[in-house]
This record gives C-alpha cells, sequence and structure tokens, in this order.
C-alpha cells in the first residue's frame, strides 16, 4: 500500500499533468478504461473541433480522477457516467459542489453475469444462485483449487466494486474467486471459451459488442428492489463491502455525458453542445463494434461517423 506521503506526490503529479494539458486544449475529455467510453469520447472529440473550431484533447483517466478533475478545471468531460454505479460520484460533484454538470439524455444500459450457451446447455446453469453450490462451482475451476472463477469487470470500475457485494449477498464469493483483469484480456477468455467448447462465467453488460459476438445467456435473478439495495463504494467508507448488500438484479442502468459547469464560462458552445447530446444503446454498440471487433481507428472512425451523421450532430448544434 502507498504511503499518505507518496500518494499525495501521486496525485500532485497527475493534477500537474492534466492541467498543463488543460492549458495547451480549449477541451480535455476524461477517458477510463472502456471500449464505449472511448467511443464517444472520439466522436465528441471530432464534433467540437469541426463544428465549433476548439482545440480537443484526450487524457485517460479513473472514474474518481476524471471528476475530480473536472471540478478543478484540469478536464471538462466524462463522456459516459454510469448511473446508478457512480451515484457517490454524480451527487457530490453534480448535486453537493454543483461543480459538474449532467447532460440529461442517458443511454439505456443493462448489467449481469453471463454464460454461454454453450456453458448452459452443458452444466444446467441457469440461475446466479446456482453458483453458491460447490459442485456447479467446480464447472468453472481452470486451475484445480477446488473454486470456480468468475470475471467481475475491471480494476477502477465502480460495477466491478458492485459485483463484489453481489458476490458476498449472494453467496458465491464462498465458491468462487472473483477475477479483476482487463477487459480486452477477459473477452479474449471468452472467445477462447467458445472456441474450446470450455465452461466460463463472466460479467456482461449492454451496450456492448459482446453479444453481437456470441450467443450468450443472462443468469436469471430476483428482480430489483431498492430496499435490498444497499451500495456502498470505497471511497466513501473504509467498511464498504461489510456495510454493503445487493442480493437482487441491478436496475437498468443510464449512460451521461458529464461536463465541468466552468465550461458554461469559459467555452459556453461546447457547454451547450455537450447538454444536447444524444445516442442509443443500439448506436453506442455499433460503435464499440467497430472499435474492437473491426479494430478500426478510434480517430478514422469518428471522422467518418460524425461525417455520415451530420443530422444528428447537427441538433447536438442547435
Amino acid at each position: 500500500m502507498k504511503s499518505p506521503k507518496l500518494t499525495a506526490l501521486a496525485c500532485a503529479g497527475a493534477l500537474f499533468s492534466f492541467n498543463t494539458a488543460a492549458q495547451a486544449a480549449d477541451v480535455v475529455i476524461g477517458v477510463p478504461n472502456w471500449p464505449s467510453v472511448l467511443a464517444t469520447a472520439h466522436v465528441l472529440k471530432v464534433a467540437m473541433e469541426e463544428n465549433l473550431g476548439l482545440e480537443v484533447e484526450l487524457q485517460n483517466g479513473t472514474n474518481p480522477v476524471v471528476f475530480e478533475a473536472m471540478d478543478s478545471g484540469a478536464m471538462h468531460v466524462h463522456p459516459e457516467v454510469w448511473l446508478p454505479n457512480q451515484t457517490n460520484l454524480n451527487d457530490t460533484y453534480v448535486k453537493d459542489k454543483q461543480s459538474v454538470r449532467m447532460n440529461p439524455n442517458g443511454v439505456a444500459g443493462d448489467q449481469a453475469m453471463c454464460v454461454t450457451k454453450g456453458t448452459a446447455e452443458r452444466t444446467g446453469i441457469a440461475n446466479l444462485s446456482d453458483l453458491t453450490d460447490p459442485d456447479m462451482a467446480k464447472n468453472f475451476d481452470t486451475d484445480g483449487d477446488g473454486k470456480g472463477e468468475i470475471w467481475i469487470g475491471a480494476a477502477g470500475w465502480a460495477s466491478t466494486n458492485v459485483e463484489k457485494i453481489r458476490a458476498k449477498s449472494y453467496g458465491y464469493a464462498e465458491t468462487m474467486n472473483l477475477k479483476e483483469m482487463d477487459e480486452s484480456l477477459a473477452l479474449a477468455e471468452v472467445d477462447n471459451a467458445v472456441a474450446q467448447d470450455k465452461d466460463i462465467v463472466f460479467f456482461c453488460y449492454t451496450p456492448h459488442h459482446m453479444f453481437s459476438l456470441h450467443e450468450l445467456v443472462i443468469l436469471k435473478e430476483p428482480a430489483h428492489d431498492e430496499a435490498k439495495w444497499t451500495v456502498i463504494q470505497p471511497t466513501d467508507d473504509p467498511q464498504w463491502l461489510e456495510k454493503s448488500d445487493a442480493g437482487v438484479a441491478w436496475s437498468t442502468a443510464y449512460l451521461h455525458i458529464h461536463y465541468a459547469a466552468s465550461l458554461e464560462t469559459d467555452q459556453p458552445e461546447a457547454a451547450a453542445m455537450l447538454a444536447k447530446v444524444k445516442l442509443d444503446t443500439d448506436t453506442v454498440s455499433a460503435m464499440t463494434y467497430a472499435l474492437v471487433v473491426d479494430k478500426q481507428d478510434p480517430a478514422e472512425f469518428a471522422a467518418k461517423w460524425v461525417a455520415e451523421n451530420g443530422d444528428t450532430v447537427d441538433s447536438w448544434l442547435q
């Protein structure tokens, strides 16, 4: 674990680099580590550069880092904030500090646990709670330790923390090893499992291209119930896992663009555009398919997408 001093120095260095970027560009877009946010970020970049004549830069950053940077003015845009996943950050910066604005046009998304169709047929798994059975869990044991493996998401995703809570709440944290890894590596494991007729269980969500690549089965769960959904993030309480409980399905998520309130003064045309951007689930899924499956260059894809969707982009500028 890093010492407080080292952590402070690291944060100071990160903020210095962000402030340098902010001075060099009119708008800095933060980009966390999943495919759809990368696609949206590039589309927003091209749209602002070509229509507003602004210089726009992209900077990598986790959700908390991007929000902190929007608060300070070191970054200006988060292209895809998942709610309720980042409710704590939204509440802090949009509602309480009012230093960040939220575009009201959310893209609907779902989150769950999936298996491949072949896995369901071979093992008979149908419900997420089936993983609490040690005999079922052994179907997903690849290292011989007697426990199965399940990919719960990448490090830094708010949903990954929620999946730790759900694993504890359902009870399969006792029978399954919870794997955190980069999404590209996890999906490569899914590809290999399909090719080799092996069993696999993993976190899945829409909008996403994975449903276009493979026949997937979403594991059944009790319907979402807010009374049974107590989710605390690590940034809010060191005892977040012990105090949280979520033994039901996710509610429908909505993906919103967020932007720094300072843009309303510094770059009002950019702020006005960001407040009006509207996409849908199918569009975002197609964007990620183009980047991940077709392996198109993000910048080239975005330029082509903006050129071919002039009416949509114009609606953001009216």
